[in-house]
């Protein structure tokens, strides 16, 4: 009989999970994926509209927080870290999975692309993680984890992907160099890099469809990658056996990224 206990390689563990939308976030898939494994967990919903999508997830996995967090808001982030603080003193895992490019900017070409979409696509997608890793780190006495969603499309152009394709480039970057820069005090970086999900965000992205089938086509595995998949591969991460681990971007597509 296999001991649940000894399964709880997360219990004890504090995990604040940003970005869920509804129940085929990738963010939701991590979210379970820590709590599965006896870490505690809070969740933020972007704001009244989202809220009644996400509450019901939060008390699925028993979440001890649920808040509101809309990154462009002034003092909204700051909160959430205040709200953590104050309940827990600690955070041991954070995981960042937002981005936004407004539309006319994400859908036309990058040298189209206005000024005000280019800063506001790098304020919510890019600056908000650097932001967070630095309310996180007083929490982070023991060390951790800091996570942030990526995607292939920074390394080499996807079509359609446009400008997120600069804004996930530096992303990455900000993770490298965050690693390097909280690696002393034991805390870790990650960027994840997942193939190709049908969830909201990538609603936004012309000719989806085709991407997937691509994906799949092409992919050494010949499958689709799940949110469970990148939230079991996280949670690893997330594991005190993965400390010296940091500063990746981890490819979670199926082999997809070495196929040319």
């Amino acid at each position: 009989m296999i001991d649940v206990e000894s399964l709880s390689l997360l219990k004890g563990k504090k995990a604040l999970v940003t970005g869920i939308a509804n129940d085929q976030s990738i963010a939701w898939g991590c979210a379970k994926a820590f709590r599965a494994l006896g870490a505690d967990i809070a969740i933020t919903y972007l704001n009244d509209k989202a809220k009644p999508y996400v509450e019901p997830l939060a008390k699925e996995i028993d979440a001890e927080l649920l808040l509101p967090l809309d990154v462009h808001q002034e003092g909204q982030l700051d909160a959430v870290f205040e709200a953590v603080g104050k309940k827990w003193g600690k955070l041991d895992i954070c995981l960042h999975s937002i981005a936004y490019a407004p539309k006319a900017d994400l859908q036309g070409r990058v040298v189209d692309c206005s000024k005000d979409g280019f800063l506001r696509a790098m304020e919510i997608s890019c600056w908000s993680f650097i932001r967070m890793a630095k309310l996180a780190e007083p929490l982070m006495t023991s060390g951790g984890a800091l996570f942030t969603m990526t995607y292939y499309g920074s390394q080499m152009v996807v079509e359609h992907y446009n400008i997120m394709g600069p804004v996930k480039a530096a992303l990455e970057s900000a993770t490298r160099y965050m690693a390097a820069e909280l690696g002393p005090a034991g805390i870790r970086v990650h960027a994840i890099s997942p193939g190709p999900l049908k969830t909201r965000a990538a609603s936004g992205i012309s000719d989806f469809d085709e991407l997937l089938h691509k994906a799949q086509l092409k992919a050494p595995t010949r499958s689709l990658v799940s949110i469970e998949d990148v939230g079991t591969a996280v949670a690893f991460l997330a594991m005190d056996g993965a400390k010296l681990i940091t500063g990746e971007t981890l490819y979670i597509d199926g082999g997809y990224h070495i196929i040319d």
